[in-house]
């Protein structure tokens, strides 16, 4: 484990931003994982790609988008964790209730998961949140039939606050959002 390398991401890396990205989207449980098609991203110009690795890209304060980076310098997982201000509207409709971080995108390439590496994204990215950002919580959301997620995202911390995001056009799929937070000293 100590040959990876977990840092954010450089603007100019978006190719391989692309490349990590696609291959989440071909994973078996992308349709759980994931509010995007492989056939949707595949299909966006470099342009997109450019935009969204800028945004969260090592120095932004918006977004972060940290990578794990094999020896042979193959991006080999990642994640993103988002800026959410106090009194926002969030991508499902609901209200921001404090300033908080919000973890999306992650994935790790199949023959690296268990060893651990996902941990120490997990702490990079709540490192960034807790102390560049400054967030009061960490939250991520995660679908009710993705087990496998949820499992990881317990271990590290995560717990279910109670709330349930609808997924657009069922009436029956669901996410479940798990919220971690800040430990305040005494």
């Amino acid at each position: 484990m100590s040959s990876f390398v977990i840092r954010s991401v450089r603007a100019d890396e978006w190719r391989a931003a692309k490349e990590l990205r696609l291959a989440a989207l071909r994973d078996p449980v992308a349709n759980l994982a994931f509010l995007e098609t492989y056939e949707q991203a595949v299909g966006r110009p470099d342009s997109f790609w450019q935009e969204r690795v800028r945004g969260g890209a090592e120095g932004a304060t918006g977004a972060q988008q940290i990578i794990a980076e094999g020896p042979d310098g193959e991006w080999v997982g990642g994640l993103v964790v988002l800026v959410e201000e106090a009194g926002a509207v969030d991508w499902a409709g609901f209200t921001v209730e404090k300033k908080q971080g919000h973890i999306v995108g992650v994935f790790m390439l199949p023959e690296h998961r268990g060893c651990g590496l996902t941990d120490v994204l997990f702490d990079a990215a709540l490192e960034w949140a807790w102390e560049a950002a400054g967030v009061e919580r960490v939250r991520l959301i995660v679908h009710q039939d993705n087990a496998r997620a949820q499992r990881f995202y317990r271990r590290v911390g995560f717990v279910p606050s109670g709330v349930t995001v609808p997924l657009p056009g069922s009436s029956d799929d669901s996410e479940l959002e798990f919220v971690l937070e800040r430990e305040t000293a005494s």
